[in-house]
């Protein structure tokens, strides 16, 4: 008798002959890849190389490669090109007022001076006298002309005090002593005439301060400079008190420009002996219609170091003060000689033996006895102008040859 099939008997059977199916095709199509890879032609990973196109093919202009030749030259390396140098900075302009003014100074004059001493304190100060600040640029190149004779401690003390305050107000300046060599009466206005022409054969001036050898100024904010309008520097002086004397005093210490000088045609040259010449100054400026500027009374004090008069310095008789009572411009004046020479007379050069030290200042030194001048219109304001044509040299102890040598002098 036959034993009943047990429950899901014949579900398993088919479970077991799908698995048995899903084998066999498996491992049909795993047979068939490995059969397809080992048959095939092996692959190159390369590309192939191009062939060349033929010799008559056209192609485009922008495919078109030049012919190369059979053994190409090696190109040469390109060289690092070299640094150009940089552009010299020009220094910025000098600021102003300047930021080394210190204001107010102590001036005093009991304790001798020593110009090497002078000299070693200021080295920054070239031979000559000549000073340019080094860390930018001066905004005026300032000449400053100082009269001169017989004054030499009075000169040592204006360059001992003037030295420091010049470099501190930043100034392009130079210091040009004009000596009157001579027993001849001293001409101020004069020598301040030479030393404008003379500054100006060395140096491109733009600033002229024509300052006494015996005023100090006691506050560095008084600047050594030109302005728009002639400038009044010593307008506060312990010689009168700390005040102006007269509204239009001129004297001491100013300043002009070369074009101011110009237009007033220089100073006069027929004032011989004390004053008369800065008055002569005032009304030649106000003629020409300028006024005058000056600093306040606070930082236009000066001090001037007391001396007696000198011999061949007599006041002049002929000066007049206040100035509004000198020689009005419109008032008549003599015509002109027919006769006057369009040249004056040739004027030996006479040097002394230079005292004071190379590196602080220039010294110009001649005799005026030989000098006749002549006016040059019908004016009582037009200048006699000099215009040596002697040198100005440095100072040295060298003398000129016996006679010096003879100079030509234009009005």
């Amino acid at each position: 008798m036959k034993e009943p099939s047990l429950p899901g008997t014949s579900l398993q059977r088919a479970c077991r002959l799908l698995v048995a199916f899903c084998a066999l095709h498996l491992s049909a199509t795993l047979l068939y890849y490995l059969a397809g890879s080992a048959l095939g032609p092996p692959r190159n990973p390369e590309p192939p190389p191009r062939r060349p196109p033929p010799a008559n093919a056209s192609q485009p202009l922008s495919r078109q490669t030049p012919p190369t030749d059979a053994h190409p030259r090696p190109r040469p390396r390109p060289q690092p090109a070299s640094p150009s140098p940089p552009l010299p900075l020009l220094p910025r302009p000098c600021p102003e007022p300047s930021p080394l003014l210190v204001g107010a100074l102590r001036v005093e004059f009991s304790q001798p001076v020593n110009l090497e001493e002078v000299a070693r304190i200021n080295p920054q100060v070239k031979d000559g006298g000549r000073f340019a600040p080094k860390d930018c640029k001066a905004l005026q190149k300032v000449a400053i002309i100082i009269p001169f004779r017989n004054r030499e401690e009075h000169l040592k003390y204006w360059l001992y005090y003037l030295h420091p305050i010049l470099q501190r107000q930043q100034l392009d300046y130079g210091v040009y002593v004009i000596n009157q060599d001579g027993e001849e009466e001293f001409n101020r206005a004069k020598l301040l005439n030479i030393g404008f022409t003379e500054a100006l054969k060395e140096y491109d001036y733009d600033c002229f301060v024509f300052s006494d050898v015996d005023l100090i100024p006691m506050d560095d904010r008084n600047t050594y400079k030109c302005y728009s309008q002639p400038r009044h520097l010593s307008v506060s002086m312990d010689k009168f008190g700390f005040r102006l004397p007269y509204n239009q005093y001129f004297g001491g210490v100013s300043a002009l420009s070369k074009e101011q000088f110009t237009k007033i045609n220089g100073f006069p040259n027929n004032y011989w002996g004390w004053g008369g010449e800065d008055d002569d100054i005032y009304n030649r400026l106000v003629f020409k219609g300028m006024g005058i500027s000056r600093p306040d009374a606070v930082i236009g004090k000066c001090r001037m170091i007391r001396h007696s008069r000198d011999r061949k310095n007599e006041p002049n008789p002929e000066r007049c003060v206040p100035a509004s009572l000198c020689l009005h411009p419109s008032a008549p004046a003599a015509p002109a000689s027919p006769t006057a020479p369009s040249l004056g007379h040739l004027l030996p050069a006479l040097w002394s033996p230079c005292w004071l030290h190379s590196s602080l200042c220039h010294r110009v030194s001649f005799s005026l006895s030989s000098l006749q001048d002549f006016t040059m219109a019908p004016t009582p304001l037009t200048i006699l102008f000099l215009s040596p044509l002697f040198l100005n040299i440095p100072c040295t102890s060298k003398k000129a040859a016996s006679g010096g040598s003879q100079l030509g002098v234009g009005e």
